[in-house]
């Protein structure tokens, strides 16, 4: 091997050595609230074991659930269960023993306060027994109402503040984070008591997916398309978060939420702001939420008149029977809960002047997808004109694929092969399994690693959080006072309600095929 390819190799494992080393937290304790629940399990316990098959925990490190129910003879193998059947881990895995030694398990009332003075002793004995070194990630995945009551507590019991120099308590908060603008602003304001805003990580799992970071590599990290990256290339953006199932018996939480709270008003509005940010300064936090809360600024008060609202019946999905909305378990029968939402809205920037946005997210479509969609403009003069419809010259169309098969593709126009002048529209297509081989993971590795190491660029700010619920309150107002008179509007297994089909269609657009 020649010297300097030797060389070459060996700097960039050094480099690689480094970042890695560089990645890795504090010694800490990862406490989760409402361990009980189908996340800790599924999700929260499999993402960390998988960045401790990474080398990406610190050996000081330990999990503690927390909850109400006394669960702690079978916790730990309930946890090990879910790592090795969700996280795609061999039960022989040599990390797996060692990782579960550390996961343990209190039990407590949110309310308790002699609880809480006992878990801040459990937490401390842990200190002693493995080196966390007192610093803390508090995960609440709990149910909204408790957000503020367990935070409150936490400070009250003197949780939540340093006791040496260079410690740290970190509290991730899950999602919804408030119904509306009002509810919002006041957890906030409750929280900020008792927490500083750097302390607080308000939790978005789309940002955790490989796609949705992406967006900012492909288009800050390539010279080639940042250029077109505006009005005057771009005819219009789609942004489809699709789902096939229905409400999966969580009938009385999608009853006080449904589609605009639980998805567009958080998920879709973020991979709004990562397509139309401008640049920013750097990649710290407070520069990329300061370029996306320009977005959500810009953006013109939505008119109730650019939005559709629809609630599925029975149908077919996948080939089976399904039922309606109003016949799931634990829903009103005369429910007015929308399962799917969509809006065209406008950017008023330098940018974005004149493009339109349309966005939908919906339960029980045609199939689970989600993905942005990019469309250019037409060239200014057609040359390859055909009397064929389909080899009528077709727009430049690029597809960011957030989920199921996270990928990219580019349609353009090529000659079919032939004597005769048609063009017909090819495809080149990136895939993340095919370049990179099938992950485990499931987007909340690096969500937690950040949250332990303190970066907050994945993370919702309190301005953002606001900004997006000030664009959506008044839609969910006005359709309060205009109950619908057509629920359920659209089949099961279909693509929605035909009146979000005529939102395009009045501007001669559709909706792109996924």
């Amino acid at each position: 091997m020649p010297n300097e390819v030797k060389h070459a190799g060996m700097q960039a494992g050094f480099e690689h050595h480094i970042k890695k080393q560089e990645r890795v937290p504090d010694p800490c304790i990862v406490v989760i609230f409402g361990a009980s629940g189908d996340l800790t399990k599924r999700k929260l316990l499999p993402a960390l074991f998988h960045l401790q098959q990474e080398g990406l925990l610190p050996e000081g490190f330990a999990v503690v659930g927390v909850a109400r129910r006394d669960i702690s003879a079978k916790f730990a193998a309930d946890m090990e269960d879910g790592i090795v059947k969700g996280g795609g881990v061999e039960p022989t895995d040599p990390k797996l023993k060692k990782f579960m030694e550390r996961v343990k398990y209190f039990t407590t009332n949110f309310d308790d306060d002699a609880g809480f003075e006992k878990l801040k002793g459990f937490l401390e004995d842990i200190d002693k027994e493995l080196g966390t070194k007192g610093n803390r990630l508090f995960y609440l995945a709990v149910a909204p109402e408790y957000f503020a009551d367990i935070t409150d507590r936490l400070g009250k019991h003197e949780m939540t503040t340093s006791k040496e120099p260079g410690q740290w308590m970190h509290v991730i908060i899950e999602k919804p984070f408030g119904t509306d603008l009002e509810s919002a602003r006041k957890l906030n304001d409750d929280i900020n008591r008792v927490l500083h805003e750097d302390q607080i990580f308000r939790i978005d799992h789309y940002l955790g997916k490989e796609t949705v970071q992406n967006i900012l590599v492909f288009r800050f990290g390539n010279g080639i398309f940042e250029p077109i990256w505006n009005r005057n290339f771009i005819d219009h953006v789609e942004i489809t978060a699709a789902e096939s199932i229905g409400i999966e018996g969580r009938g009385p939480f999608y009853e006080s939420a449904g589609a605009l709270r639980d998805v567009l008003q958080n998920h879709v509005m973020e991979v709004l702001s990562f397509v139309a940010m401008e640049p920013p300064d750097s990649f710290e936090s407070a520069s990329v939420r300061t370029e996306k809360l320009k977005v959500w600024n810009a953006i013109d008060p939505i008119q109730v008149e650019d939005t559709v609202r629809g609630q599925y019946g029975p149908g077919r999905v996948d080939g089976e029977r399904v039922i309606g909305y109003r016949e799931e378990d634990r829903v009103d029968p005369d429910s007015n809960t929308e399962t799917f939402v969509a809006m065209k809205l406008q950017i008023e920037n330098w940018r974005w002047a004149g493009v339109p946005i349309y966005l939908r997210a919906g339960k029980r479509l045609a199939k689970r997808v989600t993905e942005v969609t990019v469309v250019f403009k037409q060239p200014p003069l057609h040359m390859f004109k055909s009397d064929d419809a389909k080899s009528q010259v077709q727009p430049n169309v690029l597809k960011m694929r957030i989920q199921p098969d996270e990928g990219i593709s580019l349609m353009f126009g090529a000659k079919v092969p032939g004597p005769t002048t048609n063009v017909m529209p090819v495809e080149m297509h990136f895939s993340y399994a095919e370049s990179f081989g099938k992950s485990s993971a499931n987007g909340y590795e690096r969500l937690l690693l950040d949250a332990m190491l303190g970066d907050g660029t994945l993370f919702a700010h309190r301005s953002g959080v606001e900004a997006t619920w000030a664009l959506m309150t008044p839609i969910l107002e006005a359709w309060a006072k205009r109950p619908p008179n057509d629920f359920p509007n659209y089949e099961a297994g279909s693509w929605g309600p035909p009146a979000a089909d005529a939102l395009l269609k009045r501007d001669r657009r559709k909706w792109y095929k996924l």
